[in-house]
């Protein structure tokens, strides 16, 4: 099992990359600034714990982009794992789907935080707004899928 683990780890850690790389691409061929909503997030969820990001107001907000990035590199690599450990379990798919299904279950996992704790709305997302989410997270899925798959044991 661990080495389903460690396995689904590098390979959530090779997806976030290219997710990371898509999202950048597009945040300089449009122009457009940085999400806001990992910070966001970050804030409320701590908030709500109780236990508030501390720091002056540049301070706060420099600790808050930090811990948003670092809570994409988590969702990616937990994700690479939970992938994983369904593989280790019997549940194969094509690379394709294996991938778009991959993709999807990471993109749940940052979006669905995002909407229950009214960071975003995805109901109110323009078409740009949701191709700026769904490429990055379909490349991630099919990238993350693939490592997991291309390192199966060989029986």
């Amino acid at each position: 099992m661990m080495q389903s683990i460690v396995r689904g780890g590098v390979a959530g850690a090779a997806g976030t990359t290219v997710l990371n790389a898509v999202t950048y691409a597009d945040m300089a061929l449009r122009g457009r600034p940085s999400s806001q909503a990992p910070s966001e997030t970050v804030d409320r969820i701590s908030r709500r714990a109780g236990h508030p990001v501390p720091g002056s107001e540049e301070t706060r907000e420099n600790r808050l982009s930090g811990l948003g990035a670092l809570s994409g590199i988590a969702v990616g690599c937990g994700t690479g794992v939970a992938v994983a450990l369904l593989r280790r379990a019997g549940i194969r798919m094509p690379w394709w789907l294996g991938g778009m299904a991959t993709g999807a279950l990471a993109m749940a996992a940052s979006d669905v935080p995002m909407a229950g704790l009214g960071v975003s709305d995805p109901t109110t997302w323009s078409a740009k707004d949701w191709t700026s989410d769904v490429v990055p997270h379909l490349m991630y899925g099919l990238v993350t899928y693939g490592v997991v798959t291309a390192s199966d044991p060989v029986p």
